[in-house]
């Protein structure tokens, strides 16, 4: 059976995932704080025919050996944490990180998960939440009888109340950085969780330590390039069809050799 089956095979797997990858991108290109992903290929075994640097027959040394690679796989699937475009809203609860860092938010299992979408509302109870009612964390509580929620660069929450003259300081806003953002687990609805090669999460005010800083009124939207993505498809798609073409080709010469007569 020949080799070239199985390696165009593993080509046609591979320009799969990648173009898998490319589709989700593009699926959540409008998706506030969404990051792209790239997938990441490796060469798999080769297969040693004759080895460099053995003595032929003669004697004499072999300047170069004879090694068949068996393909490719998939190494990982990365996200890539470049800042996306910001986009002003106005509203009193969107938030972007300016620079690196977190949002934290409270799972209902109690776990800590992070995000990179500011797009905050406020429930029944005056918490300020996400789209699925997660608490941001620390909780923020904003009063019933708020007029206006003012929300500083280093993260301070201050209201005006009715009644009253002087905003009122409620909280304040921590954010969390990882020693390396692409080893965290996405566990979608823009969610993220570490892992042991994200490191530990290490939290502080924003603008302090490296952190970023806020701004109130605008989100971070998707990091992913349309344009870069398309390329990427055609080029996914290409590949896909030489190493289709691969394997058209190794079975015409396959039915060559099932004809010869003797």
């Amino acid at each position: 059976m020949q080799r070239s089956l199985f390696i165009a095979a593993t080509g046609m797997e591979a320009q799969r995932l990648s173009i898998d990858v490319i589709s989700n991108n593009l699926a959540n290109v409008n998706t506030t704080g969404f990051k792209k992903s790239r997938a990441d290929f490796q060469e798999l075994l080769y297969q040693g025919l004759k080895s460099a640097g053995a003595s032929s027959a003669e004697g004499a040394e072999l300047p170069s050996g004879i090694q068949v690679g068996l393909g490719v796989k998939p190494a990982a699937v990365q996200k890539m944490f470049q800042q996306g475009d910001f986009v002003s809203t106005g509203n009193n609860l969107d938030l972007v990180i300016e620079g690196s860092g977190f949002f934290q938010i409270t799972k209902p299992d109690g776990e800590i998960a992070y995000t990179r979408s500011g797009s905050f509302k406020i429930d029944s109870e005056g918490r300020v939440v996400n789209s699925d009612g997660y608490p941001l964390e620390p909780a923020v509580t904003i009063p019933s009888n708020t007029l206006q929620i003012t929300i500083n660069s280093d993260g301070t929450v201050s209201v005006l109340q009715a009644g009253n003259s002087t905003p009122v300081e409620l909280g304040q806003i921590e954010l969390a950085q990882f020693i390396n953002p692409g080893g965290l687990s996405a566990l979608g609805k823009n969610l993220f969780t570490p892992t042991g090669a994200s490191g530990e999460a290490t939290t502080g005010n924003p603008g302090a330590d490296g952190l970023g800083t806020v701004n109130q009124g605008f989100l971070e939207m998707s990091n992913v390039n349309i344009v870069e993505e398309m390329v990427n498809m055609i080029i996914s798609q290409r590949a896909y069809e030489l190493n289709s073409k691969v394997v058209q080709t190794s079975d015409e010469m396959l039915q060559m050799a099932n004809t010869i007569k003797r």
